[in-house]
């Protein structure tokens, strides 16, 4: 399929990276390149609606997850079809994640991260321990964009 694209902005607006979707196969390749964040460690996950409001992207909802399983690429009961991998931030502020989700599609059906309601990638504060449900302590959100066709 088409690719998709996210622009992702931090709490107050700034442009702070890009997150391009591209089908292979049964997977969505995902490259993710960040800039202007604060260092370390950082969870990235897909939500389930594509809205990003700032302060706190809470309009995104929670994370993409249409089979209903528990939060984390190490929980036996996980994972959210939107858990991914961690970005590290370097001390320039800068990350690169690329990344495959097996879980999601950009083609038709239940597990399309382009259905009606959209979706959106988010960064958050903390990295994702890939365990605890339902969001792996990673936490507040400090940077979204909404997945949509390129």
């Amino acid at each position: 399929g088409a690719p998709a694209v996210a622009e992702l902005r931090s709490v107050n607006g700034q442009p702070v990276g890009t997150a391009l979707f591209t089908q292979v196969g049964d997977v969505v390749r995902i490259v993710l390149e960040a800039q202007g964040l604060p260092p370390g460690t950082k969870g990235v996950h897909i939500h389930e609606v594509g809205s990003c409001e700032a302060p706190t992207f809470t309009s995104a909802g929670g994370h993409f997850n249409p089979v209903g399983k528990q939060h984390g690429l190490l929980n036996p009961q996980g994972p959210h079809a939107g858990d991914l991998a961690n970005i590290v931030i370097g001390a320039d502020g800068k990350g690169r994640l690329e990344t495959s989700a097996s879980l999601v599609t950009l083609g038709a059906g239940t597990n399309s991260l382009l259905d009606a309601n959209g979706s959106a990638l988010i960064i958050h504060a903390a990295p994702d321990d890939f365990r605890t449900d339902p969001t792996g302590n990673s936490g507040a959100r400090i940077a979204c964009g909404v997945i949509s066709k390129k």
